[in-house]
């Protein structure tokens, strides 16, 4: 057989296997999108919610604080953080509703001001946690950035309970619109990388959220 001959089917079998080997990889990674849109959209806060040594809200969506906020009011945990409150920020810079309760109850709050990143939520509700001699903690966030949020959680405070409040943001109520399934699908993509032990690595792609 001519060189030349040997030399295509060669690269066509490779190519041939790189093809197989990304349908299966898509399909891998579309079964598990299918899984994670389940948990997310059968997610719901306990009831009753257990009582706790503190909340947690990780800021980056509406309605985050205020249900943290709720929580704090309905004494489930006697201290609320909330992380990544951005440099600057303070207890009134929030809308009305939420200024005037974080005032009321503003002995009990901290405002987190070093995280950017889910990655770094989880780093500064570790030094908080440890501060406070926290041992069971509720983690206020969206539904959609619940799992990353608790895998984050969980690796960074694996001997603490958490408990998951997860709040069902606006950005939730049109399923089926190609800008909420745009961001469903970059947030299960970020997921699979925490669940890699690689979110320390690509703190620069990962977002808040």
């Amino acid at each position: 057989m001519p060189r030349a001959r040997r030399f295509r089917r060669r690269r066509f079998s490779v190519l041939r296997l790189f093809a197989k080997g990304f349908i299966v990889l898509g399909g891998l990674w579309l079964a598990g999108f299918v899984i994670f849109l389940a948990v997310v959209l059968t997610a719901a806060p306990p009831n009753p919610m257990p009582h706790a040594g503190g909340i947690v809200a990780l800021t980056g969506g509406d309605d985050r604080v205020s249900a943290a906020l709720a929580l704090l009011a309905d004494r489930d945990a006697p201290l609320l953080l909330i992380s990544g409150a951005g440099r600057g920020t303070y207890l009134g810079d929030f809308t009305a509703d939420d200024a005037a309760a974080a005032t009321r109850y503003a002995s009990a709050i901290t405002l987190g001001h070093m995280a950017g990143t889910t990655h770094g939520n989880a780093l500064e509700t570790t030094n908080w946690v440890r501060a406070h001699g926290i041992h069971s903690l509720i983690v206020v966030t969206a539904d959609y950035h619940m799992p990353r949020a608790m895998q984050e959680m969980r690796q960074a405070l694996p001997d603490i309970t958490l408990i998951a409040a997860p709040v069902r943001p606006p950005a939730m109520r049109n399923l089926f619109s190609l800008p909420t399934l745009r961001l469903l699908a970059g947030e299960y993509s970020k997921y699979l990388v925490v669940r890699s032990g690689l979110s320390r690595f690509a703190t620069s792609l990962i977002t808040q959220d």
